[in-house]
């Protein structure tokens, strides 16, 4: 009798279990490929950053942020546009996480959402899973070193529809602080209204993992193929490469 030559499959492994009660998730290489956001929207957002700069001058945010630039670059206070542009547009060559930059871009990202000139970018395991703890009870936000006014409509153009009615809080570093520091991850605990010990928060940067567990949180490092953090050092922390990985169960 002649053995049969056809591999046995490898068991599934179980995935893991964390017990939370909210998800506050990373967005660049977490839920979505950083390749698109530094290709695709920065490319929409690098030839309007002038236009819209002097076009929304009498904005605050945006007086806020042209002031920031000038400060942060050490260039002279009566800076012209296109000297802050080129600023910007090196920030944007080296993905800097300038706040500034973040704002303006935030804003043209809107505008381009509303105006469907551009769409946002998930991976294939990220929604259904939103969706599903969502549904059991998880309460579900974002911190991302966008805008909010960028994070808002990358959820509500999402491939599979309006997510946002899943978020319970979208932050940033401007309304929660830097994310490579533990007081921001306290900042995000409180608005939220949960103990540190009842969060998970889910992100590719070891920086940031290092930031949220100092701050009594639980963290999923995400280290997903292609990615910039691919197979980096998360120090111990749990990783996993998708949400199909992770389990979130109410304690």
């Amino acid at each position: 009798m002649t053995e049969s030559l056809t591999p046995e499959p490898h068991p599934t492994p179980d995935p893991l279990t964390v017990a939370a009660r909210a998800l506050v998730v990373d967005i660049e290489g977490t839920t979505s490929a950083a390749g698109f956001i530094l290709g695709d929207l920065y490319d929409y957002a690098r030839p309007r950053l002038a236009a819209w700069i002097d076009d929304h001058a009498a904005d605050p945010a945006i007086a806020e942020a042209r002031r920031q630039v000038i400060a942060d670059a050490d260039l002279p206070g009566d800076a012209t546009t296109d000297a802050i542009v080129a600023v910007l547009h090196e920030w944007m060559e080296r993905d800097v996480k300038a706040t500034p930059l973040k704002t303006i871009q935030g804003q043209i990202w809107a505008e381009g959402f509303e105006k469907a000139e551009i769409s946002s970018h998930f991976f294939d395991d990220v929604i259904p899973k939103l969706r599903a703890w969502h549904e059991h009870g998880v309460a579900l936000a974002v911190f991302s070193s966008g805008s909010v006014a960028s994070q808002v409509p990358w959820f509500q153009h999402s491939p599979d529809g309006d997510l946002t009615p899943l978020i319970s809080g979208f932050f940033d570093t401007v309304s929660a602080g830097p994310k490579k520091e533990a007081a921001s991850y306290d900042a995000i605990a409180g608005a939220l209204g949960y103990a540190a010990a009842e969060l998970v928060f889910f992100t590719d940067n070891p920086g940031e993992v290092a930031a949220a567990r100092a701050a009594g949180w639980q963290v999923v490092a995400f280290s997903r193929a292609g990615e910039p953090f691919f197979e980096a050092d998360f120090d111990g922390a749990m990783v996993v490469a998708s949400f199909d990985d992770v389990e979130i169960v109410l304690p």
